[in-house]
């Protein structure tokens, strides 16, 4: 029989000030053993994360209290531990890739200097042996030119790279134990797949055990040995995977499993009028070298684009992590630079300065893929919303804040808890936060990118629904950014795939979806049907 590594009985964590303590989770016991995954699954807010994040005490110290319970690791009582002590086991014993990697990464040092400081710190390691490993890890979790990317700034990378260096990071020391809070989020499906099976082979090599939090059920399928479903802060069903599979007994537990991506996109008119046209878009970033900082060559993020997107349809933009699709949304917000044609209902935008711009800001909104970082933690949920009304239009408080609670209502979220801030939500209430924000202004456009890759099935299908018809009450028009083939054939009328900053293959969604034409689209599509 294994050793068992972590033993969590009866935990009970709950948030606020002095007498006026709220629970947030109750009576939580669990176990995990040695080369052993246990899968702990359930909607976002059942307290996954909040129970993850108390075995290594990182729950804020002014409003986090452990109530009740004990955390055992390998004989050591983890909430009696010193600060000193949790400083030894975190990161070198105990690993842990979290779900917002932009958060978790300092954004003024560079990828390679962070891997390196973890390596100094827990092994001891010199500089070029450091740099090296580094290197070598970068090259294990699936990034493409690690020599180069280990000089790059968390923001230079895609969201499914920032995730990958994420986990390079959480393994290179090989821990004995892996929290894995949404590892494989920001993935698409090939790279999701190669990260999992990487994952289970150091798994075996390591005999290292593995919490692993998710809200994908096809992942959990693959991946663990054991399941472990919450729901409001409580275990509601534990067993082996096959078993809580086959034959669930809780009736959210047999929710859960009956809530993949279902429906199709909402009926658009064939006859619309085109609201965004792009032609031969291209985003090169230029990489200079000697000493007069000469261009030398050029990143190829974006490559000639071509599409129409018409009004009250959905495209759907498709391909693995660093293809280019978020590249290609930013270009299209004027975010970043790019040549080429970019016409919205007939007017380009290329080429207008920031007041010309203006107007279009209020018709065309982003919701981004990492709440988190997208949402201000100084400012209320209330202020969030309601930003962009104070900018875009001339409203009294009373009114912003009419449409700040219908909004919100809109989205599912409870218009009370307005006045909180952004740390004292789930990711996926966070990412109802966003789409509530870029909705207030009741816009013609909205950019989505990956706005449901946080979000647990459950929840994942409530948003899409609210999409459709928030698409068909208003005609709104999405391009729409995912890794979630699944996803994308329920909401999507058009599907763009995108490799290494090219189109690969485009056509209407349930042909392209039913008849791949190309090597990589078949690839995805078989990989997304697992």
């Amino acid at each position: 029989m294994s050793k068992t590594v972590l033993t969590i009985n009866g935990l009970s964590v709950g948030f606020g000030r002095s007498n006026d303590v709220e629970a947030v989770t109750h009576n939580v016991s669990l176990s995990i053993s040695k080369g052993e995954t246990l899968a702990l699954v359930g909607e976002s807010g059942s307290g996954k994360s909040v129970t993850a994040n108390a075995i290594l005490k990182l729950l804020p110290k002014g409003s986090a209290h452990y109530l009740s319970g004990s955390i055992d690791f390998d004989g050591i009582d983890m909430l009696a531990c010193s600060e000193r002590q949790l400083r030894g086991i975190r990161g070198a014993r105990i690993g842990m890739i979290f779900q917002e990697p932009m958060v978790s990464l300092n954004p003024l040092h560079k990828i390679g200097k962070q891997l390196v400081e973890t390596l100094a710190i827990h092994r001891g390691l010199r500089q070029r042996a450091a740099e090296d490993l580094a290197i070598e890890w970068l090259g294990k979790v699936g990034i493409r030119n690690p020599e180069q990317k280990v000089t790059s700034y968390p923001h230079e990378l895609s969201g499914g790279e920032r995730q990958r260096v994420m986990i390079a990071m959480a393994l290179i020391n090989e821990p004995e134990l892996l929290i894995a809070d949404e590892p494989t989020t920001a993935l698409d499906v090939s790279v999701q797949a190669q990260i999992l099976d990487l994952l289970k082979e150091l798994q075996q090599e390591l005999g290292m055990a593995m919490l692993f939090i998710t809200h994908d059920l096809s992942i959990v399928k693959r991946i663990a040995d054991r399941v472990a479903v919450m729901q409001h802060g409580s275990l509601v069903e534990t067993g082996q995977c096959e078993q809580v599979f086959n034959s669930p007994v809780h009736p959210y537990t047999q929710k859960l499993i009956n809530s993949d991506p279902r429906g199709r996109p909402v009926a658009v008119s064939e006859s619309a009028s085109a609201i965004l046209e792009v032609n031969r878009l291209r985003v090169w970033f230029p990489i200079t070298g000697g000493i007069f900082k000469r261009v030398v060559s050029h990143i190829k993020a974006v490559t000639d684009m071509n599409f129409e997107l018409k009004k009250g349809h959905s495209i759907g933009l498709v391909g693995e992590s660093g293809s280019g699709k978020s590249t290609t949304g930013m270009a299209i917000l004027r975010l970043v630079k790019s040549e080429g044609s970019i016409a919205y209902q007939g007017n380009e935008l290329q080429g207008l300065d920031r007041k010309a711009m203006l107007p279009y800001r209020s018709k065309i909104q982003v919701v981004f893929q990492d709440p988190f970082s997208a949402l201000n933690p100084r400012m209320s949920v209330a202020q969030v919303i309601g930003e962009g009304l104070r900018v875009h239009q001339t409203l009294s408080e009373q009114e912003i804040d009419q449409r700040i609670c219908e909004v919100m209502a809109e989205v599912d979220l409870d218009p009370e808890s307005r006045y909180r801030y952004p740390n004292e939500f789930s990711g996926g209430q966070r990412q109802r936060i966003a789409i509530a924000r870029a909705l207030i202004l009741k816009p013609e456009f909205i950019l989505l990118d990956e706005p449901t890759s946080s979000l647990d099935r459950t929840v994942q299908a409530q948003v899409l629904d609210l999409l459709k018809s928030l698409q068909e009450k208003y005609q709104l028009t999405y391009l729409f950014i995912s890794h979630d083939l699944n996803v994308v054939r329920s909401l999507c009328h058009y599907t763009i795939v995108m490799k290494q900053g090219e189109i690969v293959e485009q056509g209407e969604t349930q042909a392209l979806f039913t008849e791949p034409k190309q090597p990589y689209t078949k690839q995805l599509v078989s990989l997304s049907s697992l």
